[in-house]
């Protein structure tokens, strides 16, 4: 009776298995004394059919043993019921533990002040704090299904309400904590992303500025007019490439001004950088229209010495023409000389019209 009439219940769900261990026990011995006691019902009714003298103490007895009997399986049935609430109570209780001791674990992770030095590093943390949201988002059931086991625990177990509720309002704080910090913490990697998305558009357009502007100015002036115009074309295609860039150009200073407007943690560092790539931009495009004019002079200038070179050459040819002291020694010589002398006077004409 000592065993059904304990009011310990256990201080953990350890404790409580333990004492059901021993409660099995003791309802294993229980039911063996069950035939004990029905052996001696058996020999108490013998004993009052065969009329014994002492038949109403035999009664009496046998009426105190099995009322002793019915007391205690009544017992032992209070107290079976009882560790199995004290279970189901210490069972809530480490359930709702381990969970907030995997919430604050979690908590650690995403209090960390990392958000990344580069574009590689804020994707791979982005892609690991997803794998965490992911796993909350796993969790969410799980502490939905605890607090609906908090209310039918309130319910069938009212004297320990209080201690349930407590543990219940202790979840949902530490639920809702860490849905702030994953919240806050997807927004602050967004922002470190979109700020390494822009420094890396920054850095690779600056690297090709430089790249382009070297190209640019690599070419000597030619000396003839093929390697004029050879140069103009080559010059064109870099404006070509140039003109390819405009969108990356205006893409990254509308990135830019939407981390501005959005008052941006490193708005500062962004705006210099702005600042630089139009500054880089103006730059490449006056360089390259400087090209542009010194190469078209050069062309005019081979142009120049070309048509100079074939008006030498002509007047070269036809000054031996004019220093010829043939005069003809015929009426037919005269004329042919006069026909010949008139195709050089168009001739003449025409080059004075280039001369000029």
């Amino acid at each position: 009776e000592a065993i059904v009439t304990s009011e310990e219940l256990g201080q953990d769900l350890e404790h409580v298995e333990v004492l059901q261990k021993k409660f099995e026990e003791f309802q294993t011995d229980l039911a063996a004394h069950e035939e004990r006691v029905n052996e001696v019902n058996q020999f108490a009714g013998k004993l009052i059919q065969e009329q014994h003298p002492e038949e109403e103490l035999i009664k009496s007895k046998q009426d105190e043993v099995n009322a002793s009997w019915q007391r205690l399986k009544g017992l032992a049935l209070q107290r079976q019921g009882k560790l199995f609430g004290a279970a189901e109570v210490q069972r809530f209780n480490r359930d709702v533990d381990e969970t907030i001791s995997w919430i604050k674990e979690k908590g650690q992770l995403m209090a960390s002040d990392d958000f990344g030095r580069d574009l590689a590093s804020v994707q791979a943390l982005l892609r690991k704090h997803e794998g965490l949201e992911r796993d909350l988002a796993a969790l969410e059931d799980k502490v939905k299904a605890l607090c609906a086991e908090a209310d039918r625990l309130q319910q069938s177990h009212p004297i320990n309400a209080s201690q349930i509720q407590v543990k219940r309002e202790e979840l949902i704080a530490n639920w809702e904590q860490i849905r702030t910090l994953a919240a806050e913490r997807h927004a602050r990697l967004n922002d470190s992303y979109r700020l390494q998305r822009f420094l890396a558009d920054f850095r690779d357009l600056t690297s090709w500025v430089t790249e382009m502007k070297a190209l640019i100015n690599a070419d000597e002036l030619a000396n003839d007019v093929a390697g004029a115009e050879a140069l103009l074309d080559r010059h064109q295609e870099h404006k070509g490439e140039i003109d390819a860039h405009e969108d990356s150009f205006k893409s990254a200073d509308e990135s830019g001004q939407a981390l501005l407007a959005a008052g941006h943690y490193a708005s500062d560092e962004v705006k210099e950088k702005l600042t630089i790539l139009s500054a880089e931009r103006s730059a490449l495009l006056e360089l390259w229209e400087l090209r542009r004019q010194q190469y078209e002079q050069c062309m005019d200038l081979q142009l120049f010495y070309r048509d100079t070179e074939q008006v030498d050459n002509w007047m070269s040819k036809q000054e031996a023409f004019l220093l010829n002291e043939d005069l003809g020694d015929s009426l037919d010589s005269v004329e042919a000389l006069l026909k010949k002398h008139e195709d050089f006077e168009k001739s003449l004409s025409a080059q004075e019209e280039k001369i000029t």
